[in-house]
């Protein structure tokens, strides 16, 4: 980074550098579909389902990293996801929706690469929270709203308590504390640089993770 670089705060940085593979990952052919209305239930769910996976890898690590310099900052009750993910599948799935629940490889590879990040790296750590908890309280909105008009869901009912943030109750607040927090996050320049690097990472997985999912529901020709 140079000093032009370096006068730029972290959050921008970081915004900026991804914005193209946050762009694709939100325009891949899967979610495309999904939001279009062209896709069931059914897609809807093995989404889902490929989130909880996700999100256990990022809560399962949260304890751990609680009072890490790094991590410990961003670790937030108030974001956890899991108990609401389980929530949905069991309204999804019905009361029996661990049983025959599998990752698709991709999701295996992100989650893997997640709890890896946990045990050795927490700056890749947050590349990750970052890359999930920001897109869940913002396009996050999005899904949520076309589920319940696609799918008769409740407005902030089961089937979409993943994008309710109950303990939030000023978003963008919320987000712009988050981004002082990347602002002020303890590493150099060069572990910033990795940081970003990690992000771009997270949203190539989110990408791949979307392009099995298009793979199972391909629209009919």
């Amino acid at each position: 980074m140079d000093a032009t670089a370096t006068a730029t705060p972290f959050s921008t940085l970081i915004r900026v550098a991804s914005h193209a593979q946050h762009t694709e990952a939100e325009t891949s052919t899967f979610m495309s579909d999904l939001l279009g209305g062209r896709l069931g239930v059914d897609a809807y769910t093995r989404y889902t389902e490929q989130l909880w996976f996700v999100y256990r890898a990022l809560e399962g690590a949260s304890e751990t990293l609680r009072e890490d310099p790094v991590a410990g900052p961003f670790i937030q009750r108030e974001l956890e996801r899991t108990p609401e993910l389980e929530r949905d599948l069991a309204h999804l799935r019905g009361a029996e929706w661990r049983t025959g629940l599998e990752p698709l490889p991709a999701t295996a590879a992100y989650a893997a690469r997640v709890e890896e990040c946990a045990r050795t790296w927490p700056g890749g750590f947050v590349a990750h929270h970052y890359t999930r908890y920001l897109g869940d309280l913002s396009g996050g909105q999005i899904i949520r709203d076309k589920a319940e008009k696609t799918w008769g869901f409740a407005r902030k009912g089961d089937g979409v308590r993943f994008y309710v943030f109950e303990g939030i109750a000023n978003p963008a607040a919320f987000k712009r504390s988050y981004r002082e927090l990347l602002d002020g996050v303890a590493a150099d320049d060069l572990e910033k640089q990795r940081i970003i690097d990690e992000c771009k990472r997270a949203f190539d997985f989110n990408g791949a993770v979307f392009r099995e999912l298009g793979a199972q529901f391909p629209l009919s020709a």
